[in-house]
This record gives C-alpha cells, structure tokens and sequence, in this order.
C-alpha cells in the first residue's frame, strides 16, 4: 500500500480477503512471505505489538463490550494505546488524557451525545461508529475495515461513508477496506486490489478494475 492510501479489497466469497486482514494484524502468522511496515518486517509481533506500532482493525461482526457505557469502550482504547493497565492504582492523568482522547473520539464519528449509553443497546450503524472511534482513540496509521458496511441499514450506508471518507482525507489515515458494496468501494477507493483463491489477481484504478475482463470472469462471469 502507498503511505495515506485508500485501498479496497474485493474477491468472491473464499478468495482470502479476511485471511489476509488476519495476517496484516497479526491474529495469524504467515507459512511463507512477510508482513512489513515502513519496510520492517511485523510478522513476528503479536497483534497488541503492531497496534501500538499504528494498525488498528475493526471486524465484520461488530466487537464492542455491550455492558459497557460507549465512552468506556473508546476510553479502554485509549487507555490501552497509551501504554496503560487496568489496575485501579493506574495515574490519574494517564486516566484524563484517556478520556479526553475518548471524548475526541466520540464526537469525531457523531457520538458525542451517546457516550453514556451502553455500547450493547446502539444500533448496528452506531455500533460500527463506536467501533471506528476506538480505532481513532488509538491513534492508527493504518486503518483495516472488514466489510464495514455489513449489517449496516441501507439508510445509514451514505452517512458512514463519507464518515470513513473523512477520516481517511481529514485526519490522513492509510485506509484498507475489505467490501462487498460495490457502489461504496467505487466510491471510496484510489485503487482496488482483487484477490481470488488466495492469490492477488489485480490492482488497479476503480474504472480498469470494472473494465478488466478477467475480475469479471472471477465473479462468475458477471460484470462488476
């Protein structure tokens, strides 16, 4: 990927999309290859290592404590990026700088208001906003959005995309997405990369990717 990047994945179903997210993260190791960043070999690190080295991910299914208020959630984020524990005798600034991260967080997605609600009690389009708030209470380089939309209502789908379109062109994340709406991918992505079978098929600018006769035999011979 280019440095400040949006790069979307596609591929059908098998092709190996989310393997390859769990491999950038570090949930699993590589049998062959390498697993760089900034052209530093990561894939000895344990996720928790190359989140604090600046990749964050969200999940297909929405990964929130649903018992917790939404602000603890995005705090415990935080928290955990800064270096912190969850002992109960942990710095009282280290906390603060925790929270006012949290509360950055929040209100950069549309949350301000919600966060004393329970995560477990948001709607999935609101789950998926908490969800990329505690990525950004991180503080991540490297954003990796599994299918991001999925689950969403279609009411909400406008809204979160231009949610994500901000984040990567105002706070200049490097953005991966995996994504089954093809009118969000086209929409949101410089280039799109095409797997199938476990290997790259190929990365290209939005319009060559749809032109591109061999993407489309891999999607059953249907046009993109």
């Amino acid at each position: 990927m280019r440095e400040g990047e949006l790069l979307a994945v596609i591929g059908p179903n098998g092709a190996g999309k989310t393997t390859l997210f769990n491999l950038v993260s570090g949930l699993l190791r590589p049998t062959s290859g390498r697993i760089e960043l900034d052209g530093v070999d990561v894939s000895g690190k344990a996720p928790f290592r190359r989140t604090r080295l600046g990749i964050g991910r969200t999940f297909q299914v929405s990964n929130v404590f649903p018992q917790l208020a939404a602000l603890e959630n995005v705090r415990l984020a935080a928290e955990a990026a800064l270096g912190g524990t969850l002992r109960i005798w942990r710095r009282a600034l280290h906390v603060r700088e925790a929270v006012e991260r949290a509360e950055w967080a929040l209100g950069r997605v549309g949350l301000g208001g919600r966060g004393a609600t329970l995560a477990g009690l948001l709607s999935h389009g609101d789950k998926r906003r908490l969800e990329l708030a505690m990525l950004l209470a991180g503080k991540p380089r490297l954003l990796l959005l599994d299918e991001p939309m999925a689950g969403v209502s279609v009411e909400d789908v406008p809204e979160l995309v231009e949610l994500i379109r901000s984040v990567h062109v105002d706070e200049g994340k490097t953005v991966l997405m995996v994504e089954h709406h093809m009118e969000v991918v086209t929409g949101l992505a410089q280039r799109i990369a095409v797997m199938h079978h476990g290997s790259l098929l190929a990365v290209d600018m939005p319009d060559a990717i749809m032109r591109n006769e061999t993407v489309q035999q891999a999607y059953l011979g249907e046009a993109l």
